[in-house]
């Protein structure tokens, strides 16, 4: 099976494995800073940020800690500083080329998002099995033909790529991947990929997350109508 982010290794002080709970939060306030500086604001307290976010100021204080910044005693940290401390942990101060495979409705979407680059990724290029795609631009970005994937990704050192794929076209890109050399996968695919050890997959299940949202949606109506029942009782 292929490697995941839980307690990935990111290289943290003290050789400390970072749980992927905190590679999750740790972009959170890294808009929320940035989102200071362009107010003009030149400091930051962990509090500050527990409160504007929802979350503990502890873990906030611990999560920072894993980038290596030291903030000052009840001053906090400096906004640039922090924004650049958390840039340099993620690997967004140095932008990480990638391919996308799959140019349909979702890889399109993908294409098209800017902020991507911002967090130190740029899409060159996407590949797609259609015909009637390759030559054709998205978004500024030039789709390819498939089967141009693996020279092109070992030629050009690509070290990481997004699936966009239908579940059954999956696990053979994924392969072809395997044979560019690539190190890590972001998969929109609805399927769990047999990949190498050492190949890193995110899973992106957007059936999942729908299904934990609407299982949400499901018990808060549940209590809502508890509630008015309780207050019709007590009227």
């Amino acid at each position: 099976m292929a490697a995941d982010l839980k307690n990935f290794d990111t290289g943290a002080p003290e050789g400390r494995a970072v749980s992927e709970a905190t590679l999750r939060r740790l972009p959170l306030y890294h808009r929320f800073v940035k989102e200071l500086a362009q107010i003009g604001n030149l400091v930051v307290s962990c509090t500050q940020i527990g409160a504007a976010l929802d979350l503990d100021s502890t873990q906030v204080r611990k999560d920072i800690e894993a980038t290596g910044i030291v903030g000052r005693p009840r001053v906090g940290y400096g906004v640039p500083d922090l924004i650049a401390a958390i840039e340099r942990f993620l690997g967004w101060d140095n932008a990480t080329d990638a391919f996308l495979v799959g140019a349909g409705h979702l890889g399109a979407a993908l294409l098209g998002y800017r902020r991507f680059e911002e967090c130190g990724l740029k899409i060159i290029a996407a590949f797609d099995t259609d015909a009637r795609k390759a030559g054709t631009e998205i978004h500024g970005k030039k789709i390819l033909p498939l089967d141009k994937l693996p020279d092109l990704m070992e030629r050009m050192k690509i070290r990481i790529a997004i699936i966009a794929v239908p579940a059954a076209a999956a696990q053979g890109v994924a392969d072809l991947l395997v044979d560019g050399g690539v190190r890590a996968v972001w998969n929109f695919a609805p399927v769990r990929l047999a990949l190498p050890q050492d190949v890193i997959v995110h899973n992106e299940d957007l059936y999942c997350s729908l299904a934990a949202l609407s299982q949400k949606l499901k018990l808060a109506m549940q209590a809502e109508v508890r509630r008015q029942q309780q207050q019709q009782q007590d009227g």
